[in-house]
């Protein structure tokens, strides 16, 4: 029996550290449940998101509409499954950004080292103590409003805390020996960095994104009350509080099921990325 927990792999016993956490599973469970949720909004609901029923304005629960109609007579059940596609697109495709510029920009600065390596990351330093959200907020001001500009505006500036954990990892990684053997094979600098290093930097990787993701859909839903965000008549999770925050104490359930559907992802999020990271941490293991 021992023997054959020893002949597992790394990533085998991570997943089994993992599935034993009841409260990380119970988390991914409910994301899971959101996701598909926004993917499959158009076969679950009657109703298309954008539906308008002037006879029909804000109506309660009722059998015709499971969570109501808000003040145009929309179905909130619609919107709010299809606010959850949106919401973790936003949350998914930041955070894609992200790792990409920050991986790549912490890679480069730890393995090359000495004056160059250190200036890098000074202009990280810099770039920290500046509020960040400040130029999300003029980026989004300043181009045409739309997803993509947002992907990259909300990405563009979450890439520090990943450039630091990679920068840190690489120092580390670039002494072993198979990185000498690389280089002794007549491996090339970006070959060794991206072939040989970054791959082994998953695991902290992972773990980042998942805790990232819940960050940048608080960002969307803050941008969103601002009117920057996702635009109407678009759904998101963050629009849909804002125009229910509107109404909250005449028509409770615009407001209640957008928060309820955005809070339990967002913990489930956090459970989830916990959990990853307890399993992926060697000190874990048995």
């Amino acid at each position: 029996m021992t023997q054959g927990v020893v002949s597992l792999s790394p990533t085998r016993l991570a997943l089994r550290r993992l599935r034993r956490n009841r409260i990380a599973m119970a988390g991914a469970a409910v994301v899971a449940l959101f996701a598909l949720a926004g993917i499959a909004g158009p076969w679950l609901s009657s109703y298309h998101h954008n539906d308008q029923d002037p006879d029909g304005r804000h109506q309660p629960p009722s059998g015709r509409h499971l969570l109501g109609t808000d003040d145009l007579g929309r179905d909130v059940l619609s919107r709010v499954l299809y606010g959850a596609r949106i919401s973790l697109a936003v949350g998914l495709a930041a955070t894609a950004v992200s790792l990409v510029i920050g991986v790549a920009y912490g890679a480069i600065a730890g393995y090359v080292g000495g004056r160059l390596g250190n200036a890098m990351m000074r202009l990280v330093d810099v770039l920290y103590g500046l509020p960040y959200m400040l130029f999300v907020i003029l980026i989004m001001m300043y181009v045409e409003q739309s997803l993509i500009a947002l992907f990259v505006a909300l990405g563009a500036v979450q890439w520090l805390t990943m450039a630091r954990i990679v920068r840190g990892q690489m120092l580390s990684l670039k002494e072993k020996d198979y990185v000498e053997a690389a280089r002794a094979v007549g491996a090339g600098s970006f070959r060794i960095i991206f072939v040989h290093l970054v791959p082994n930097l998953i695991g902290p990787v992972i773990v980042y994104a998942t805790l990232n993701v819940p960050a940048v859909m608080l960002q969307e839903a803050f941008l969103s009350f601002l009117g920057l965000g996702v635009r109407d008549p678009v759904p998101s999770w963050g629009t849909l509080v804002r125009d229910g925050a509107a109404a909250m104490e005449t028509y409770w359930w615009l407001m209640a099921f957008p928060g309820v559907a955005f809070s339990a992802t967002l913990l489930g999020l956090n459970f989830l990325g916990d959990g990853l990271r307890d399993a992926l941490d060697p000190h874990m293991a048995r």
